[in-house]
């Protein structure tokens, strides 16, 4: 083996680094009885190599050994796992392990001079990847909703006329509760016992009263408690697919029929520090800015954190707010209308706060047509989250007569008051205003220019690598859980493929890609 494989060959310096890890997490998975057929070590160290090689199937990976001499070369003579052994490692014993051999790696990479927190800077990035799912086995929280109300209208309107065929005397109450359903199915039943009544079924017999009561009590109460679990699955989500509850129907960059058509997907946020990843979030939340504090609290936790980068999709209000609340963190991130404000549209619209001039001392915006806009009332918005925004509400007192109204006030097709009615009203968060005219002007430094550079390039760059190189654009497995393992072992391979990069180019211990000027 030693003549065969190249001296070069990424193998060997995945099996050297792998084998400087603490492995006494993952071996504690592992029961006392009996004994282990193959070490914990040798069998993380092919699973991770097969992610390098773009081997994710077990029976694949199986087959490689067997087939490939660097897999042979990492099994140091011993004959090839079964693939069902691969498969009980990966979803049985390295969902307790997978995160802190990361967590392991990034720090034997940072003892290397590899990464560096004070030179480089924590780059977040998000990116949906589809689950192993079914595409049309979508639960929908909404639908579900009206379709219990729907039930529940049923009930109150057909269950008296259903007892009184059942020749059952009951009285109802206004208010009908699973509970109560359940009460009157269980002195149907005693009813049934008392009266002696025989159930029929099948072609030819007809039932009486006190069958079918109790047969559409039993299935309002399964339709019932079908519906309770769709929503406690969904949670705070709007769906869920019933082949991978975990996973959340999403809009994809890869529309192939380009129908927008929504598919069973995760939400992969990853961070990277000197081109290397050191955390990963899995999240079922199709929007960003709600990871961005949690994930953040987790890095912190394990890592010195001090510069963190993101894009737009990270701004809200509540970020701005978590950032500001952390003296040791420095927020880098373009706000949402940075691109958009340098268009000609957005310039020209009247109709903008941005280009509405603003009197600080008298707290009110003056319009196109030189009207005041003052500040009417403050009111208190809260977010999807539990975050609570206090936001200015600003007024026209006289908009009658405006030649300006129409390319001014913009028209909800929900909102059915006519447009000669309606008065310009501008909703301001002064505090998200503020911190979003600060960050501007952070990011505009030659400091914010050269970080937003390597943002785009770093943690752009690890989705770039891991979807084409690396052909990794679905989960093979199902669950959250699974599903965290399956990515921390590519991002562990793709560490493992950048040390190699960077040694084969001679990059070592650089940390921010410096753009050579034209």
């Amino acid at each position: 083996m030693e003549k065969i494989i190249p001296s070069d060959e990424p193998v060997r310096l995945l099996s050297a680094v792998l084998e400087e890890l603490d492995y006494s997490k993952l071996a504690a998975t592992y029961s006392r009885k009996g004994r282990i057929e193959y070490s914990p070590s040798l069998l993380f160290k092919i699973v991770v190599y097969a992610c390098t090689r773009r081997i994710y199937s077990s029976r694949e990976i199986e087959l490689a050994c067997r087939e490939n001499v660097n897999f042979m070369y990492l099994l140091e003579g011993q004959r090839a796992p079964d693939h069902n052994t691969i498969a009980r490692f990966r979803s049985e014993h390295l969902p307790e392990a997978v995160e802190d051999l990361l967590s392991q790696m990034v720090n034997l990479l940072a003892s290397y001079g590899e990464i560096s927190f004070e030179e480089s800077a924590v780059f977040i990035d998000g990116t949906k990847i589809e689950a192993n799912a079914g595409r049309y086995t979508f639960v929908w929280k909404a639908k579900v909703s009206k379709n219990q109300i729907k039930l529940g209208e049923k009930i109150t309107r057909e269950l008296p006329l259903l007892l009184e065929k059942a020749g059952a005397d009951i009285v109802l109450p206004k208010q009908i509760t699973v509970q109560l359903l359940k009460k009157l199915r269980k002195r149907l039943y005693a009813e049934k016992e008392q009266r002696q009544v025989k159930f029929v079924h099948g072609k030819g017999h007809r039932k009486n009263g006190l069958q079918k009561a109790i047969e559409t009590l039993n299935e309002w109460l399964e339709r019932l408690k079908r519906y309770n679990l769709d929503i406690h699955i969904c949670g705070e989500r709007n769906s869920y697919s019933k082949t991978d509850p975990d996973a959340t129907f999403m809009h994809m960059k890869e529309d192939h029929m380009r129908n927008g058509q929504l598919k069973p997907a995760y939400n992969v946020n990853v961070a990277t520090v000197s081109e290397y990843i050191i955390g990963n979030y899995i999240s079922a939340d199709r929007s960003d800015s709600r990871t961005f504090i949690p994930f953040l609290d987790e890095l912190c936790r394990k890592h010195p954190v001090k510069r963190v980068v993101v894009d737009s999709g990270y701004e809200s209000e509540e970020n701005y707010r978590y950032a500001d609340e952390n003296e040791q963190l420095s927020l880098f991130v373009k706000p949402s209308n940075h691109e958009q404000k340098k268009t000609r549209k957005y310039q020209t619209d009247i109709g903008r706060r941005e280009n509405m001039p603003y009197d600080a001392e008298k707290d009110e915006y003056t319009c196109a047509q030189g009207k005041k806009l003052s500040a009417v009332s403050t009111k208190m918005r809260k977010s999807e989250s539990g975050y609570t925004q206090e936001v200015t509400v600003y007024a026209c007192s006289d908009c009658k007569g405006c030649p300006l109204k129409e390319k001014c006030i913009r028209q909800k097709k929900t909102d059915k008051t006519p447009l000669e009615d309606r008065v310009k009203r501008l909703n301001v968060s002064k505090y998200f205003l503020a911190q979003r005219e600060s960050m501007e002007k952070k990011i505009s430094t030659e400091e914010g220019i050269l970080l937003r550079i390597n943002r785009s390039i770093q943690a752009e760059g690890v989705f770039a690598t891991i979807k084409e190189d690396m052909n990794f654009r679905r989960f093979m497995m199902r669950g959250k859980k699974n599903v965290t393992v399956e990515w921390h072992l590519v991002s562990m391979a793709y560490n493992i493929l950048k040390l190699h990069h960077k040694i084969q180019k001679g990059r070592l211990g650089r940390h921010l890609i410096v753009p050579k000027a034209a």
